[in-house]
Order: C-alpha cells, then structure tokens, then sequence
C-alpha cells in the first residue's frame, strides 16, 4: 500500500516562507513522478511543480517560477517544496502526488498520478 504523508503547512504573512515535505511509504522513492499541486476555495486545482525523480528534472508552474523549489532525497524517500516569497493568493490547500513508474511526458498529465497524499494548509496574510 502506498501512502503520501504531507507536513510543514501553516499560517505565514505575506514574503515569509514555508518548506512543505511528503514523505512516500510503501514504495522505493526512484523512477516515479512526484509533483505538488493546490487548489483554493472555488477554484480548480492546479500543478504547483514536479519532478522526474530519476533524472531530478524539474517542472514550474509560471506563478511560483523563481519562488519555489521542488526538491527530492531519496534516502529519505521524501518530496520537498520549498517556498519562498510567499503571496497572499499562493494560500491553498497543497497535495502531494506520485505517479509510480513514470516518464518525463506522463509526468504532466495530472490523470497519470495514482497515489495523493491528505494535503496541508498554506495560509497567507497580507
């Protein structure tokens, strides 16, 4: 049985920062796609970033470019999302995601993930 285990959410103003991390169990931390993802209140959920464990290459949606950081350690069979510049419209409830024996193009297909973990509130204030 897999299982996505999210920590490190939070309230936080506005240019503070947040490390989000999800933890896989059941499953060897390689050749998967992982990627973060969120949604608000109201609205649709949408890619935050991913990784092609294997290779370390990376995806970022253009809103978080230069903000946020998807990081892996394979060691520890755990995803990190570092965020950094935090705005008021990043608040969200964040999902982690893993896609088990991936590629580099299934990696973007947000139907392709099978496995999600509980999610974590992000809460910014201005």
């Amino acid at each position: 049985q897999v299982q996505l285990v999210e920590l490190g959410g939070g309230s936080v103003q506005a240019g503070g920062s947040l490390r989000l991390s999800c933890t896989v169990y059941g499953y060897e931390f390689s050749n998967i796609c992982m990627g973060w993802f969120r949604q608000a209140p109201g609205k649709v959920r949408e890619r935050v970033a991913h990784i092609y464990t294997p290779r370390g290459a990376t995806y970022y949606a253009d809103f978080v470019k230069g903000r946020f950081t998807i990081s892996q350690d394979k060691a520890k069979n755990t995803l990190y999302l570092q965020m950094n510049s935090l705005k008021p419209e990043d608040t969200a409830m964040y999902y982690c995601a893993a896609q088990i024996l991936g590629t580099p193009a299934t990696c973007y297909e947000v139907a392709e993930y099978e496995y999600w973990g509980q999610g974590t509130q992000v809460t910014v204030s201005s």
